[in-house]
């Protein structure tokens, strides 16, 4: 039997994968589970560094891995200001 990396290993994992792929560092991870097909996490990210800081361009992108916590895609799902309340979610699509 394959080994499986544990949750931590994946987001570990996941979070360098993503840098290495986009240059973007993740600030924070706000969603995470396991998948059908492996896992899926969404990230926030600092895309664009303004003044003030409350100015700087914020990012979400949902992060999909295969079971060995490898990365298999990315992509952006929203762009905000730091600043800005999250007052709803388009749900993603």
């Amino acid at each position: 039997m394959d080994h499986r990396p544990s949750p931590m290993q994946v987001l570990r994992e996941a979070r360098a994968q993503f840098a290495e792929l986009t240059g973007l560092t993740a600030e924070s991870v706000t969603s995470f589970g396991q998948t059908e097909d492996g896992w899926s996490l969404e990230v926030e990210v600092l895309e664009l560094v303004r003044v003030p800081d409350t100015m700087s361009l914020m990012a979400s992108y949902l992060v999909e891995l295969d079971l060995q916590g490898q990365l298999t895609g990315y992509r952006r799902l929203r762009r905000y200001e730091r600043g800005r309340a999250d007052a709803h979610r388009s749900g993603g699509h």
